[in-house]
């Protein structure tokens, strides 16, 4: 068993030692060793429906994430990986109708842009639109509902940006 244990670790040895060298942790990113920083600026809000938290709440959370997951450290300006955005869809559609041709569900979507800059590796930059949206029974009010929604709907963006950009997924 032993044996066997060894002869596996040489070959992993052998196997990885071509690859560059690249950070991995458990939280799933992949960051270069010599990246320290991440300036991530505000998410300006260009929809047209107007939901006046959205744009903070969105620059918020992101920050949340880097702050949670990696351990750059989070500049003003000028950091080794920069993110800059903006909400460009805020949108009300039915998602269900019945068969008296009424909404019985509708779907709140909310459309960003994310311009990813890594100053170190820049073969890793991009722009990449995202989309979520969340459902809602037609019987509520969007403003009954609208701060529930808006928090799902940034988790699932937030989570998507993050794994495109640091994640490389």
């Amino acid at each position: 068993m032993k044996k066997i244990a060894i002869l596996a670790a040489i070959a992993a040895a052998m196997l990885t030692g071509g690859c560059s060298i690249v950070k991995y942790s458990f939280s799933g990113t992949s960051i270069q060793p010599d990246v320290k920083t991440v300036t991530i600026n505000f998410f300006e809000y260009q929809a047209l429906k107007v939901n006046p938290t959205l744009s903070n709440d969105l620059t918020e959370a992101m920050k949340d994430k880097f702050r949670k997951l990696t351990k750059l450290e989070q500049v003003e300006m000028d950091g080794d990986l920069e993110l800059s955005g903006a909400v460009t869809g805020y949108e009300v559609r039915a998602a269900a109708v019945t068969a008296d041709e009424v909404a019985a569900m509708n779907r709140l979507t909310v459309t960003t842009s994310l311009k990813f800059t890594n100053r170190k590796y820049p073969e890793e930059d991009f722009e990449k639109s995202f989309s979520a949206y969340s459902d809602y029974d037609s019987n509520n009010s969007l403003d009954a509902v609208e701060a529930t929604l808006c928090e799902e709907i940034v988790q699932k963006l937030i989570e998507d940006m993050f794994n495109a950009s640091v994640a490389q997924w």
